[in-house]
């Protein structure tokens, strides 16, 4: 099943690209990926992004593809970070984007550091370790989010229970939900 993820909207609509098959991540799917990106379509154009957990680049590259401006993948996983610069080779990615190996708690405080704030988040962390929560606070208290930023996050049985942020949308999808969060 190698090979099966797709850009489903956007400049890079119907190519293909790798990294389904990378060990401890799993790929959002497509059906999911495309109600997620219909719900925040308004916020892409333009928009700088953080893919945390990134994976493959399966959600950064969608936003690219839609018109974000920039995106940041990050995953401190060496495989995954090779499965995303192959990946942006192969769908020739000409928006600006930047490939951080780091695990997430290091690369947040780095983009602290940098005085970074970005439009939209991804967080699609490993279900297993419920990681959501630290990152909406790390987050919050880095002040990383744009005043009209998003945060979007999947999950499957994590309880939000961050009170820095509202739920805009929340959508279910089987075992898996997806809820998008603004300050």
């Amino acid at each position: 099943m190698a090979g099966n993820l797709k850009i489903i909207s956007g400049k890079y609509r119907g190519l293909s690209f790798t990294g389904d098959d990378i060990i401890g991540t799993r790929p959002t799917m497509n059906r999911v990926k495309e109600s997620l990106f219909a719900m925040i379509q308004d916020k892409i154009k333009d928009s700088v992004c953080l893919d945390l957990f990134a994976g493959s680049g399966n959600l950064g590259l969608e936003a690219l593809s839609n018109g974000a401006k920039k995106c940041y993948f990050v995953d401190h996983n060496k495989i995954a970070i090779d499965t995303i610069q192959k990946n942006i080779l192969k769908l020739h990615v000409n928006e600006e984007y930047e490939i951080v190996k780091s695990d997430y708690e290091e690369a947040l405080l780095n983009f602290k550091k940098k005085n970074l704030k970005f439009d939209i988040i991804f967080l699609d962390p490993p279900y297993q370790f419920y990681l959501i929560n630290n990152c909406l606070d790390k987050i919050n208290s880095y002040n990383l989010l744009a005043d009209t930023g998003v945060i979007i996050c999947e999950l499957e049985t994590e309880i939000i229970n961050n009170k820095d942020f509202t739920v805009l949308k929340e959508r279910t999808y089987g075992s898996k939900k997806v809820i998008i969060l603004r300050k």
